[in-house]
């Protein structure tokens, strides 16, 4: 899992469509059904369920075990981000000569 993935999780919620989802993203349709295929595979069940056209279209829904993915992996995202911030303005500081 990584932010392309979970971007990707979250444009699938939000377009309900794998296409639609890559589109959105700017993704090619390979990259962007190889990466659903290989979050598929990486979890003991699919992140997101596709459902073929036909007369009502197609579409893809995030899943429950996807939903929980996403939202761990986004805490993750906050907590790094929040422990980096203040050793990274210390670093700022001391490279940066304040002004005069």
């Amino acid at each position: 899992m990584g932010p392309g993935k979970a971007d990707l999780l979250e444009a699938v919620q939000a377009a309900g469509s794998i296409s639609g989802a890559g589109r959105a993203l700017g993704y090619s349709y390979r990259r962007t059904w190889l990466l659903v295929d290989t979050m598929n595979r990486a979890w003991p069940e699919p992140l997101v369920l596709a459902s073929h056209g036909g007369a009502k279209g197609g579409g893809a829904v995030v899943t429950a075990l996807g939903e929980k993915v996403l939202l761990h992996y986004r805490g993750l995202e906050a907590a790094l981000a929040g422990a980096a911030a203040e050793p990274a303005a210390k670093l700022l500081e001391m490279l940066v000569p304040a002004p005069r």
